[in-house]
Parts: C-alpha cells; structure tokens; sequence
C-alpha cells in the first residue's frame, strides 16, 4: 500500500534539501584541490610532502564517491516517489514501516529483509 501524496510532500521536500545539500558539499569537495604551498626545511620534505597529497586526496575523493553515492540513492526514492511505488520493499514488497522511512527516506527494504539480508550465512 502507497502512502498519501500529501505525506509525499514532506518527504519529498526533505529528499531534494538532501540533494541541494549534498550538491553544495560536493561543490566543495572538488574545490579543495592539491595544496601548492610547499615545506622546505625538511630533508624528507619532497617525499613527505608527496605522501601527504596522496592520502588527501584518496580521502577526498572517497568522500566525493559517497556523497554521489548518497546523491544517487536520493535520486532513486524521488524516482520511486513519481513511479508510486515509494515505500514498498523491493524484496518481498510489503508496505516500509513509515518511522523507518522518516528516518532513512531511501531506504529500499523493509527491517525485516534488511536484517535477514545482514545475517552472516
């Protein structure tokens, strides 16, 4: 059973400020690039320095892969909201409990088919 549009309406206002958020973060992101300022002094400076930018930016750009990732997920649950088929579980297809989906609005199973699904085999 889908929910009333009108509950769609918050959830769907929250999904977008997610998303605009999310926009501005990976704005900013991107925008911090390699430093040029360089240390001098430092007989290891040149490799210290060179191992210092490799770290920040594979954790750049692993922060960069989960905000998409989280855009991405936003983009979904309003997809599914258009298509009506928000708030089902796309395992067995039951009605998401409504507290789970004001918490987590992309959520794609319901808390039984997550926790089974989580459950080491």
């Amino acid at each position: 059973m889908v929910t009333e549009n009108k509950n769609y309406d918050a959830v769907t206002n929250r999904l977008k400020a997610d998303y605009q958020r999310l926009t501005v973060q990976l704005a900013a992101l991107k925008a911090t690039g390699p430093q040029e300022d360089r240390r001098e002094g430092s007989p290891f400076g040149k490799r210290e320095e060179e191992a210092t930018e490799t770290a920040d930016l594979e954790n750049r750009l692993a922060l960069e892969k989960r905000v998409l990732d989280q855009m991405e997920e936003v983009e979904y649950a309003l997809s599914k909201i258009r298509k009506g088929t928000f708030g089902k579980c796309e395992n067995c297809g039951q009605t998401i409990d409504p507290a789970r989906l004001e918490i987590l609005p992309y959520a794609k199973l319901c808390v039984s088919c997550k926790t089974k699904l989580n459950r080491p085999t």
